[in-house]
């Protein structure tokens, strides 16, 4: 194919990407050969690069987190490059697979599939550059590689040109032999949960597949896995072997393990009957003796009576208020503002930092919050040193909540829209009354997050083991603030 790169269409890219070995050939190929060649394509997938102008040590400036397991590392990737982008001016790239609609779904800018004309330009750039070097190794070796392998070529070429302050990289199928794992040296390197799946590739036991899984650790790098009841054991000796600064098994939260967190930025009133319907299967269904917080904020405009009734009418059983049963949904029911702290800043400096992430997924939904994965050395755009200087400290960069100034000071003084929301919740549960006394002194109307914080772990320091299961929903930057104060100290 000829012609310029300006002169050549997405649609003639996505013509050319798709005239390429398609992931059922590779596949097919793979489960005849059992899973052989593997080093093989990682040598070409450096080549390939190589080809189009990048040594391995280029591959470090994308500042990378690199997550693989057998479930729950897409939505852990999107996460975790959701959570970054919370840093001032940060660039962060993720990239995905498979696609749902459209292939540039794949390669994501601060969350957002690149453009296609983006994509048609850097598609035609790796595209031209492959052809212009045909120098390889061994001649057997494709001129081009197959659909998966270019595409993780193209987002590695992206992120580059693009200068993305970190990457996060979803690995396609397995870890050890994965076209993602030719990064000498990323930022971190995480394992999900691990399940039985593509048994041609990575084996027909959980070891087996731990060990593929495992092979994404590096030297001098920290490796991250979560407790599970089997292949552990072998992710920690791949560490081990492939020589990782540490291996960590992320607890389930690191300051109190009472507290389990549901966060769901929803904020319509069909979400919010969604919201309801998974905190009811995870939550209510699970442990009848734990105590339940909920926090909640929306903004104004918008009827906290039909967004809290949308709520309340999908989240729990039919008798869960009535006074006979001496039930509520909740123990605590806490409307806050979005400020992030009891200062009215919404900066949180050092503490704010996320750390480390875990997550644990019920149906696509996020079920448990614990730590934040460490965040690689993001430098906000407009302080980025010139070569000469050395980049600031992790320690040295803030963190700023997702505020918003287009909330009336003069209701954010008063609570205005926090006590009208309090008022819609009397109006919609009923007070569950004990001896004659109604028990109103579980709603609360607070003025940040912080103190909504402070709430639900007073609450947790009193249950003497108890777990408290607490519900954050109604407004996406309340859930943005809750994983900043959350990752404070007790």
């Amino acid at each position: 194919m000829t012609g310029g790169t300006s002169t050549r269409s997405y649609a003639q890219a996505i013509d050319a990407l798709n005239g390429l070995q398609s992931n059922a050939a590779v596949i097919d190929a793979i489960r005849k050969s059992g899973g052989k060649g593997g080093d093989v394509q990682l040598k070409e997938q450096l080549e390939y690069m190589q080809r189009i102008g990048y040594s391995p040590s280029d591959l470090n400036r994308m500042n990378v987190l690199h997550i693989t397991g057998t479930k729950g590392k897409g939505s852990t990737s999107a996460f975790v490059s959701s959570l970054l982008t919370l840093a001032p001016e940060a660039k962060v790239g993720l990239y995905t697979s498979p696609h749902m609609v459209a292939v540039r779904e794949r390669i994501r800018i601060n969350g957002d599939p690149i453009p296609e004309d983006m994509f048609a330009r850097y598609f035609w750039e790796v595209w031209d550059k492959l052809e212009a070097d045909q120098k390889r190794a061994d001649p057997v070796t494709p001129e081009k590689p197959a659909y998966f392998r270019y595409l993780t070529i193209m987002a590695m070429h992206v992120f580059l040109q693009e200068r993305v302050d970190a990457t996060v990289l979803e690995v396609g199928v397995g870890g050890t032999y994965d076209s993602t794992n030719i990064v000498p040296q990323p930022i971190t390197t995480g394992v999900t949960a691990l399940g039985i799946d593509h048994i041609w590739v990575l084996g027909k036991t959980l070891p087996e597949i731990a060990h593929q899984k495992g092979g994404i650790y590096k030297p001098g790098v920290p490796a991250l896995a979560i407790k599970q009841d089997e292949g552990l054991d072998v992710l920690e000796a791949r560490a081990k072997e492939l020589k990782a600064s540490s291996f960590t098994i992320v607890p389930e939260h690191p300051q109190n393990a009472q507290i389990k967190w549901y966060l769901d930025g929803a904020h319509t009133v069909e979400s919010l009957k969604c919201c309801g319907e998974w905190f009811a299967d995870e939550a209510l269904a699970s442990q009848e003796s734990a105590e339940r917080v909920l926090i909640f904020n929306c903004t104004s405009g918008r009827s906290g009576l039909s967004l809290l009734g949308a709520l309340t009418s999908s989240l729990s059983p039919p008798d869960a208020s009535n006074p006979t049963t001496n039930k509520q949904p909740f123990k605590h029911v806490i409307f806050c503002t979005n400020t992030t702290f009891a200062s009215g800043s919404s900066k949180g400096g050092e503490h704010a930092r996320p750390r480390e992430i875990l997550l644990k997924l019920h149906n696509s939904k996020i079920s448990c919050l614990a730590r934040l994965i460490p965040p690689p050395r993001v430098i906000p755009r407009r302080s980025r040193p010139t070569p000469s200087s050395p980049p600031p400290s992790s320690s040295s960069v803030p963190c700023e909540d997702l505020t918003s100034n287009a909330v009336d000071a003069k209701d954010l003084e008063t609570l205005a829209t926090q006590r009208e929301l309090a008022a819609a919740w009397e109006e919609l549960v009923a007070t569950v009354v004990t001896d004659g006394t109604a028990l109103k002194a579980n709603v609360h109307v607070l003025g940040s997050i912080e103190e909504a914080i402070d709430v639900v772990r007073k609450e947790a320091a009193q249950e003497n083991g108890r777990e408290v299961q607490a519900l954050v929903t109604g407004s996406l930057h309340l859930v943005g603030g809750v994983m900043a104060v959350a990752d404070l100290p007790l």
